[in-house]
């Protein structure tokens, strides 16, 4: 393996690791609690990510299968899938922002929390888990977009098999040749 094989695989790990781990930072934040709050009578129910914005679990399951796709796939193919996961993040990243208005978890927590709902509720943002959405989400974004620009240069699952072009092809003479070429993953019948 060369030194550029090397780096460009470094390259693609690196890119699995943070990609990866945009779409796990946006599913363990839908799955947290988006508000904070109390009544008179005790705890709140309160939303999760996930309640606010339901697109936000799909979003990053989708990205993490991304990440999958991208290394099953080369060429034009990467790319493509490359630009799904930057939407994706895209996505992501606008629920999430929708998902903290302050009108929309009022709403949420008003009509799950039906018997306090008629006196006043005191209720704050957690911002902690929008905040880790958000950057899940540009994380998933930054790899689409690296996908879609440098995918090409990275090695693709099957290329440890395929044969280069350019390497000699041995004269088989014998049987051991043969059984030599065949180890290599020459065919050691184009030659005759």
């Amino acid at each position: 393996m060369g030194s550029g094989q090397g780096a460009g695989r470094r390259e693609l790990w690196l890119w699995v690791a943070l990609t990866a781990a945009g779409c796990l930072l946006v599913l363990l934040a839908a799955g947290r609690p988006w508000a904070d709050g109390v009544r008179a009578s005790g705890e709140l129910t309160v939303p999760t990510g996930g309640d606010l914005s339901p697109v936000l679990t799909p979003l990053a399951l989708a990205g993490l299968a991304g990440v999958v796709a991208v290394l099953a796939t080369k060429g034009a193919g990467r790319r493509v899938v490359g630009a799904l996961l930057a939407l994706c993040g895209i996505g992501a990243a606008a629920a999430a922002w929708g998902a903290t208005g302050r009108a929309g978890i009022e709403t949420w927590l008003r009509g799950h929390n039906v018997l306090s709902a008629a006196g006043p509720l005191e209720w704050d943002v957690v911002t902690a888990w929008p905040a880790a959405a958000g950057l899940g989400a540009l994380l998933m974004l930054a790899g689409g977009v690296l996908a879609v620009i440098r995918g090409g240069r990275w090695a693709g699952m099957s290329d440890r098999y395929e044969r280069a072009a350019d390497r000699p092809r041995p004269q088989a003479d014998g049987d051991r040749a043969l059984w030599d070429a065949l180890d290599r993953g020459d065919d050691p019948t184009e030659s005759r």
